[in-house]
């Protein structure tokens, strides 16, 4: 992981009411990423937030 992944680790993923799923942004602590995921939910969507680590081959889960 030379190209800087390493440095935000931590996926926000949106599922909606199909069940496709997005990331829709990197952070670089849990904290931070729950906190943006928490924010997003608060909007009322129907749309599902949540958080994934970034795997050790670069994916998320």
């Amino acid at each position: 992981m030379n190209d800087g992944t390493a440095l935000l680790p931590w996926f926000v993923i949106r599922q909606d009411d199909n069940g496709n799923r997005y990331r829709v942004g990197r952070y670089a602590t849990k904290a931070e990423a729950q906190r943006i995921a928490d924010r997003l939910d608060d909007r009322g969507n129907k749309q599902l937030y949540s958080i994934e680590k970034m795997s050790q081959n670069g994916g998320g889960r």
